[in-house]
């Protein structure tokens, strides 16, 4: 059996899932007594996993997720929490990004707001869509950078195409009167054709204090407030326990840069 150039010509097709698997089926002595249908399934499942793999990994590099390790089995629920289990069990289908719902998790300072919304956003991911993770007050000086240098429309475009957008800490810090605007342009693109996953301290019935201007506060609220799903976090801060599922380590303070554009890569 001439293994060595078939597997020479499998890299060559860049089928490396299927080479990696044909050599291992070479060094099994059971591997002659499948047929060659199960064998030959057995190829393309590797091929198929490798490849779904390197998807994967692609997407969870482009979201830049702040907690790169949150997963959604590691959430608790509970009603002492305000989060039940039938909620987080229909968020974990990832529903709402096909329905272009948005999900709005609030509460006290420590109570899991970002690991929640980290572990949503990489379930997006597995189930093969597009996110990117942003602290709200950071994206707003990129748009504005953008603004400046005239890449302003281009960055929009780039935030628009994400399936699932997490703007974190919204309501933190001071707003400009530029940072409403560029808010609404994004969301405005995104409403009822993308989903927008936001934390924040304060409850979504403060949000239109905060923004300030009433008509702009009217747009923005309205985009993000309708038609979403809506979490109230309880209980005290889980920072005091870093061991405990869904805590949330320090965050980093590197800078990251936004995600390339697939188009253009």
């Amino acid at each position: 059996m001439l293994t060595e150039p078939t597997l020479q010509k499998l890299k060559q097709l860049s089928l490396y899932g299927m080479a990696d698997a044909y050599a291992e089926q070479q060094h099994r002595a059971n591997a002659t007594d499948l047929t060659f249908e199960d064998r030959f399934g057995l190829l393309v499942d590797a091929e198929w996993m490798l490849r779904q793999n390197k998807r994967l990994k692609r997407r969870l590099s482009e979201a830049k997720l702040r907690l790169s390790q949150a997963v959604i089995e590691d959430v608790d629920s509970g009603a002492s929490r305000g989060l039940e289990k039938a909620m987080l069990l229909h968020l974990s289908s990832c529903s709402f990004v096909q329905d272009r719902l948005n999900v709005l998790i609030s509460g006290p300072t420590g109570t899991g707001k970002t690991y929640l919304a980290c572990a949503l956003a990489q379930q997006a991911c597995r189930r093969g869509h597009r996110v990117l993770y942003r602290r709200t007050s950071r994206l707003y000086d990129e748009l504005a950078l953008a603004r400046a240098d005239g890449t302003y429309a281009k960055l929009l475009t780039r935030l628009m195409r994400v399936d699932v957008l997490v703007l974190d800490d919204f309501g933190l810090s001071a707003l400009r009167d530029q940072d409403r605007h560029a808010l609404l342009d994004v969301l405005e693109d995104r409403y009822g054709t993308r989903s927008t996953l936001v934390t924040s301290q304060l409850p979504p019935k403060s949000w239109h204090e905060y923004l300030g201007d009433p008509t702009l506060a009217d747009s923005i609220c309205d985009r993000l407030v309708h038609n979403a799903h809506r979490i109230e976090l309880k209980g005290p801060s889980r920072r005091k326990d870093p061991v405990r599922k869904g805590s949330s380590p320090a965050p980093s303070t590197g800078r990251d840069p936004l995600l390339n554009d697939p188009d253009e890569d």
